[in-house]
């Protein structure tokens, strides 16, 4: 069951990350060339600055679901009610203070890019922005957090994946029928208040939440300790964003954005592995079945990383091609930045590498023991982008998180060999060595290919399809002379889902 679970959350999962990434190349393509890059490189900032006050979250998302883990698996309807009213009543405050947050930054970020437009134009989009934030992110996000715990996060990537796509073609029809940046942006706030209504209807539904319990305040204990863990993935999220709107333009975050999506993308096809099984693995943990968790990440590890080595090595390849297709009539800036791309590329495929060791991690509650770390990759974060940006504007911001993401994800590969998996660091050292290894290969070979010139969308994917092919090819067959038990397990596996379906 727990297996079955984890193969539905992966898949609806990956669905969702598709969905996701169609749509962020589609909407951002119809702003730029409705409204502009400014206007693009505004929607964008405004974004990353309200996307500063979920540091009042706290982590406590983590936190909750590591709580929830054991009372579900007890099925203990008390318990899990307790922790729900607990969540809830702290996200109440939460959504007070953002909507103060809101209403801060909308009086403040006209200055902050010197008036590029008029007062009222940049207030009154920062409040719709706000708005749309708010709804998806507070309403529902504690039933939201109950169903990933209880691995049933596919149907909240059901319902976020009828109201993207919903959100997609009104924002596409608005901005052809030619209605303003403001109009387009409240219709997506509109339609994102489909969701919560709907995760509401499920839950209340398919679990026996009582509102008779008591509140489990010591759920949330860890919170403080889930900071650390929260605000180092908000700011490899947001931090480049807010530097380079600070430091240089908004044409330079439309730029930035443009790239970013790309890596993005990738990076939410490798996630999806992440959000399948780190409940299956809080399972394992709260039942103590340590044999179970360490056979079971050996696959999820090799899976991740051979993913990651051959969608990011993919990119590395096909990145400026594609910019040079998807940016084609676009000249109020230059959208061309080899450097950059390589190095951005880089940092975002270093991240993806410690998905894996985060999960268990997170999975296992020790958010105290690896808080540090956490605070540690923020502060270098911070401090080196807003020293490299000067120097050299977005590639030094890119540089800055590379950086940091390698510190935290060595210091992940660490901890977790030493105090949940007791393995060798040099299991991890391998599995690095090998990825090179592919990558070397693979764009060694890649340059055999002759280059065409890219023109068109269907031309790229002619070329991505050759590219990916032989990254693929490569790392299978570095994986069955590295990793030839791994390989077999997944195999078997494969075997058995097909003869299931049969």
């Amino acid at each position: 069951m727990r297996s079955k679970k984890a193969i539905l959350n992966i898949t609806t999962s990956l669905l969702l990350q598709v969905v996701i990434v169609i749509s962020s190349f589609i909407i951002p393509r119809y702003i730029i060339t409705t409204f502009g890059s400014d206007i693009n490189g505004v929607v964008v900032s405004i974004s990353s600055f309200l996307a500063y006050i979920v540091l009042l979250e706290a982590g406590v998302g983590g936190v909750v679901k590591a709580a929830l883990y054991k009372p579900l698996a007890n099925k203990s309807v008390k318990q899990i009610s307790g922790i729900i009213k607990a969540t809830e009543r702290f996200f109440k405050v939460i959504a007070f203070l953002f909507l103060i947050y809101t209403c801060i930054i909308a009086i403040v970020f006209p200055y902050i890019t010197n008036n590029l437009f008029d007062y009222i134009f940049l207030f009154s989009l920062v409040v719709i922005i706000g708005t749309s934030s708010f709804v998806q992110y507070y309403f529902g996000i504690t039933y939201s957090i109950l169903l990933q715990a209880d691995q049933r996060g596919y149907i909240s990537s059901i319902f976020q994946i009828l109201t993207i796509i919903a959100n997609t073609i009104i924002s596409v029809i608005l901005i052809n029928s030619g209605f303003g940046i403001h109009i387009v942006l409240l219709g997506s706030a509109a339609i994102f208040v489909i969701r919560p209504i709907l995760l509401q209807i499920y839950v209340k539904r398919k679990y026996q939440i009582t509102s008779d319990c008591q509140i489990d305040n010591n759920a949330i204990k860890q919170r403080w300790d889930g900071l650390g863990h929260h605000i180092a993935f908000f700011l490899h999220r947001n931090t480049d964003v807010v530097v380079l709107t600070i430091f240089t333009s908004v044409r330079e975050v439309s730029v930035y954005n443009v790239y970013y999506m790309v890596v993005a993308g990738m990076q939410k096809l490798v996630n999806t592995l992440t959000s399948g099984v780190e409940a299956a693995f809080g399972n394992m943990i709260a039942k103590g079945e340590k044999s179970a968790l360490e056979k079971n990440f050996r696959l999820y590890e090799f899976i991740s990383f051979t993913s990651t080595t051959i969608l990011f090595t993919s990119a590395g390849l096909l990145i400026l091609p594609f910019i040079s297709v998807y940016t084609q009539g676009i000249t109020d800036v230059d959208y061309y930045k080899p450097l950059f791309a390589y190095v951005l590329v880089l940092a975002e495929a270093i991240y993806c590498v410690r998905l894996p060791y985060n999960a268990v991690v997170l999975a296992a509650g020790h958010f105290k023991q690896t808080r540090n770390a956490a605070y540690m990759e923020a502060i270098i974060n911070i401090v080196l982008s807003t020293l490299l940006v000067m120097f050299w504007g977005m590639t030094g911001v890119a540089i800055a998180t590379f950086i940091a993401m390698s510190f935290r994800t060595i210091h992940y590969a660490i901890y977790l060999s030493k105090n949940i998996l007791n393995r060798s660091i040099f299991v991890f050292v391998k599995r690095v060595a090998v990825s090179i290894i592919a990558a070397g290969i693979t764009i060694f070979f890649a340059k055999v290919v002759p280059f065409m010139e890219i023109n068109s969308y269907i031309e790229w994917i002619g070329y991505a399809i050759v590219i990916t092919l032989i990254a693929l090819i490569i790392n299978i067959l570095l994986s069955l002379i590295f990793y030839i038990d791994e390989m077999k397990r997944l195999f078997s596996i494969s075997k058995k889902i097909i003869n299931r379906k049969k």
